[in-house]
């Protein structure tokens, strides 16, 4: 046993050199490699929720510009839509107007006309009537008057 003892002692000895090896490239590792890794890694990290963050930012602002184009756009067209309204209504009133006016004008060439046939009518019948009595002259006339001479009224 103390053979094994022995040699147990006689290994751990030569694996001092190996463990102080082993400690002084741990050591430089991390002073050299993983330190710096590290603080790359962190700031990547950092910089991509950053970037994250900030694109983030960027698609809520773009939202909200959107949604404001949109109300402009919704207000744009109802004024549009306000406007075309407008302009019907204006239209409508323009043209009831006119129908008015020709139905004014229409009734008044109507009245004209009526009083021109009146007139007319009233001359006819002025006529007829001075025409009635020049007939009525005539024929008692031509009943009252004188034979003349017998070959008038037979015809020889």
């Amino acid at each position: 046993m103390e053979q094994t003892l022995r040699q147990l002692g006689d290994l751990l000895l030569g694996a001092v050199p190996t463990v102080i090896l082993l400690t002084t490239l741990y050591i430089l590792y991390t002073l050299i490699l993983h330190r710096p890794l590290a603080a790359v890694l962190a700031e990547r990290r950092s910089r991509t929720r950053g970037a994250m963050e900030k694109a983030r930012a960027d698609i809520a602002a773009a939202e909200a510009r959107t949604a404001e184009y949109e109300r402009r756009v919704r207000e744009a067209r109802q004024k549009v839509f306000k406007n075309q309204e407008a302009r019907r209504q204006q239209a409508t009133q323009a043209r009831a107007l006119a129908v008015q006016e020709a139905r004014a004008r229409a009734q008044e060439q109507v009245k004209q006309a009526r009083a021109s046939m009146e007139d007319d009518k009233q001359q006819a019948m002025s006529k007829l009537q001075s025409d009635a009595a020049r007939l009525a002259t005539d024929i008692v006339r031509t009943v009252l008057r004188p034979l003349a001479s017998p070959t008038q009224v037979g015809g020889q």
